[in-house]
């Protein structure tokens, strides 16, 4: 006769394919996860959403294998058994597969080698190229991946290369697919793709979680909705015939209902600023192929400057080529600062001239990774903090702590390393140098990419402050809800061109869009 805790098994093994049972993960004297429970469904696409620093890494993590058993409390339960995964093998072995933001692909090694890496096809460890090749189209049939499998990963876009990382997980007979933040780097048509996969996976039987910061995702595919804050679980919702609106999602994740997305903002718009004019680009492989189209806008100060255009617009390029010319060849135009003609052939140079870049992967180009938050703050600045031949750490630690306080900046300590902290405390950081190094032309690029509603919501206020001190702030962004909240006017670029210009009432999607289309049309 079976007992209690023996049935509650049975039912579980029936209805769910993961459990999760208290699990409590600390850190020191940090508690990341604190008791946390929650149920997968087997054949669901179950979301797990919260701010940056929630925990929903933390506790997938430990599904995954990465923090094993003995270092967390609690348990979890795989099809009605409970697991003690030593490493990632272990949790592989099961059936659950682990596709990170940051993607574990090797750039010089084919579609093909990437997807059976650890997997290889062969016997008595020789490999069976022709296998490989074969298993990899099937693979690559089955989620709409149209490239030659020896293709190298290099070669293709972002968007490839995710599905190559979901070839890979269903090469290892995934039954759970967890994939942390997978549109992020994704245009709409892609993430749409993306999104529409896993809802065939679900009829095919395969279950996903997925963790996003995308509102209109979560409610898209949801079937139910766990939401992790401050360690701890706080609900999970049924989602059923669009019963769960994004305003619902982001009162349990902030513990509060967010009657505005966007802070407001007293407009003090001034003269002309900065100016750009004629500004043409090449492709700094390919000098014959023209990437930025004699291109001319400027910005006021006190302004928010929207760019607004889709993946390959050619808005990030633009601004790398104008901040000391960090990308492109054969540039040319003119520049202007507050009138006078400028030149900026070097970061130094642009940064000596009061111009700024927040760039699009800040974990790449934005900061360094295993430096402390002082270090990141002050490096573009430390001819401020330098005393005779050595450099002042007092004034820099002095410094680094006013603009952490300023910025709300969630961390033990300036002197804890950047790469721990959470996407929204990283960006404020990044930020921080900026503020500090006195640029009053601050280019962000999708600065906001990977952070939470409430991350967002203090970026957002960020720079509302900046500009209110009269800073000119150009904002490329491809979340066009985020550009109409935030932009006094919106430039629109298409194919390396600017295609039109938007003013106060006049900034609409349908606007944008139409603009964009319409070059389009032309071209």
């Amino acid at each position: 006769m079976l007992n209690t805790r023996e049935k509650e098994v049975e039912k579980v093994a029936e209805d769910y394919l993961l459990e999760v049972r208290d699990v409590t993960k600390r850190f020191g004297n940090v508690t990341a996860l604190d008791k946390v429970r929650f149920d997968v469904k087997k054949a669901e696409i179950h979301v797990l959403c919260g701010e940056n620093g929630a925990g929903k890494s933390t506790l997938m993590n430990v599904l995954g294998g990465i923090y094993p058993k003995g270092t967390y409390e609690g348990e979890f339960l795989f099809e009605g058994n409970v697991c003690h995964f030593r490493d990632i093998k272990d949790s592989e072995a099961k059936g659950i597969a682990f596709i990170h933001q940051e993607l574990a692909l090797i750039p010089s090694l084919s579609i093909a080698e990437n997807i059976f890496m650890g997997n290889e096809q062969g016997r008595n460890g020789i490999i069976n190229w022709d296998t490989t090749r074969q298993e990899a189209v099937k693979l690559m049939e089955e989620v709409g991946l149209k490239e030659n499998p020896e293709r190298l990963i290099r070669d293709i876009g972002v968007g490839r290369q995710q599905l190559v990382e979901i070839c890979k997980a269903l090469s290892k007979k995934a039954k759970l697919l967890i994939l942390d933040e997978p549109t992020s780097a994704l245009n709409e048509e892609e993430s749409d793709a993306l999104l529409n996969l896993l809802v065939e996976f679900k009829k095919q039987g395969l279950t996903s979680i997925l963790i996003t910061h995308k509102l209109h995702e979560i409610t898209k595919v949801a079937d139910r909705i766990t939401i992790i804050r401050d360690g701890k679980t706080i609900e999970t919702l049924e989602v059923v015939d669009n019963n769960i609106s994004e305003d619902r999602i982001i009162k349990g994740m902030v513990g509060r209902e967010m009657s505005n997305r966007f802070p407001s903002r007293e407009k003090h718009i001034g003269d002309m600023k900065f100016e750009v004019k004629d500004w043409n680009v090449f492709d700094p492989l390919n000098d014959s192929k023209q990437i930025i189209h004699n291109v001319n806008f400027h910005v006021n100060k006190g302004e928010v400057l929207g760019i607004a255009g889709l993946m390959g617009a050619g808005r990030t390029e633009l601004a790398m080529s104008i901040f000391g010319h960090s990308y492109g060849k054969k540039i040319s135009g003119k520049l202007y600062k507050d009138g006078k003609e400028i030149t900026l052939k070097s970061v130094a140079s642009a940064v000596k001239q009061g111009v700024g870049y927040v760039s699009e992967d800040r974990r790449v180009y934005g900061m360094i990774g295993i430096q402390s938050i002082k270090n990141n703050m002050t490096l573009p600045n430390l001819s401020k903090f330098v005393s005779g031949l050595s450099i002042n750490e007092n004034e820099e630690i002095k410094e680094a702590n006013k603009y952490k306080d300023k910025l709300h900046i969630k961390a033990r300590s300036v002197d804890q390393a950047i790469d721990k902290l959470s996407g929204g405390n990283a960006q404020k950081v990044i930020f921080s140098k900026w503020v500090m190094s006195g640029a009053d032309v601050l280019f962000l690029d999708e600065p906001t990419r990977g952070i939470d509603v409430m991350a967002k919501y203090e970026i957002y206020e960020i720079i509302n402050e900046i500009v209110s001190e009269g800073c000119s702030v150009v904002l490329i962004s491809s979340d066009m809800t985020e550009l109409i909240g935030m932009c006094d006017r919106i430039y629109v670029m298409s194919g390396g061109r600017m295609v039109g210009e938007l003013f106060d009432d006049e900034i609409e999607q349908e606007k944008i869009m139409a603009c964009i289309l319409k070059a389009e049309e032309v071209s």
